[in-house]
């Protein structure tokens, strides 16, 4: 029987973790394109929002994994801006859902 090197176990697991992303990432997207199209609460439409740039923000970091991209046109001192934006854009989202859900609340 073939040993595995830790590198083959490495790559493995990250092509796991990676299609898992991708296929949670596209099945959440799904059905909150769906639920969209029948709400109009805005808490949820942020919280819609913010699973939808999830997703975009993974298959920007799959493509740029990949060398795909252009990530490096908007890079500054290695920080690739794009990339932080796709990051803390559905926290700012989500943020704004639960600050409309604490004000109905509090009300």
């Amino acid at each position: 029987m073939p040993q595995m090197h830790d590198t083959t176990i490495m790559e493995l697991g990250q092509e796991a973790f990676i299609l898992c992303r991708l296929i949670l990432g596209a099945l959440a997207s799904f059905l909150a394109i769906m639920l969209w199209s029948r709400t109009r609460d805005v808490a949820w439409i942020f919280v819609i929002i913010g699973t939808i740039i999830t997703y975009i923000e993974t298959i920007f970091s799959v493509l740029s994994l990949f060398g795909i991209g252009g990530g490096n046109i908007f890079s500054e001192n290695s920080l690739f801006f794009v990339s932080i934006f796709l990051t803390c854009l559905p926290m700012v989202s989500f943020i704004a859902a639960f600050t409309v859900m604490v004000f109905r609340k509090y009300r």
